[in-house]
């Protein structure tokens, strides 16, 4: 029988029998922390938010690892940034900076990965409109998070006109590419399977 880590596509690229599982797995929520805190780093400058690869990693990590080792990936990059290491968009860190305006996307990256993991897991990874449709759900879930605290912070209307409406474009793109990045490692996995 298999489980449900064993339909991922990490899990299909780079199997581990169970007494090799837990470096593999740690090796993973490493890796995918530091893709994390890399994505941040590449930004566009924007007031209260600003625009990075972020949710783009927060999209592909959840699909290639499945709901566990996503959300892990990512509680990790959190806790990472709330100790106080430089692995947010901002040249600060700790829990100040987690209270501040993008603490809501913060925690919808966590909520995302699991969601985006678990459909993953059950082969909305395999076909696009799925796996677009799920990349579309997991940057609603970023949104609606980021939205509710910045809402709390300087109202709904500045919210929306601040903090989401000047992403629309750039989250359509990235929605896109996670998407394409996703699917064509797939197709890979289904080219070498049939040479």
């Amino acid at each position: 029988m298999t489980d449900a880590l064993d339909a991922t596509l990490v899990s299909t690229l780079w199997p581990a029998r169970r007494s090799a599982r837990l470096a593999r797995d740690a090796a993973l929520v490493l890796g995918g922390a530091l893709a994390l805190a890399l994505s941040a780093k590449v930004q566009v400058p924007f007031y209260p938010v600003p625009m990075t690869l972020q949710t783009l990693a927060v999209l592909a990590i959840g699909a290639a690892y499945g709901a566990r080792l996503g959300a892990a990936a990512v509680a990790l990059y959190l806790v990472e940034g709330l100790l106080g290491a430089p692995v947010f968009a901002g040249a600060v860190a700790g829990p100040a900076y987690m209270a501040g305006p993008t603490g809501g996307y913060l925690v919808g990256f966590l909520v995302a990965a699991a969601l985006i993991g678990a459909l993953a897991e059950r082969g909305w990874d395999r076909s696009w409109p799925r796996l677009l449709a799920a990349m579309t759900i997991g940057h609603v879930v970023i949104f609606a998070f980021g939205f509710a605290w910045l809402a709390a912070l300087i109202g709904a209307d500045k919210a929306f006109a601040l903090g989401v409406a000047p992403f629309a474009l750039a989250t359509l793109v990235k929605t896109l590419l996670a998407t394409a990045l996703v699917g064509a490692a797939w197709g890979g996995v289904a080219r070498l399977r049939n040479a």
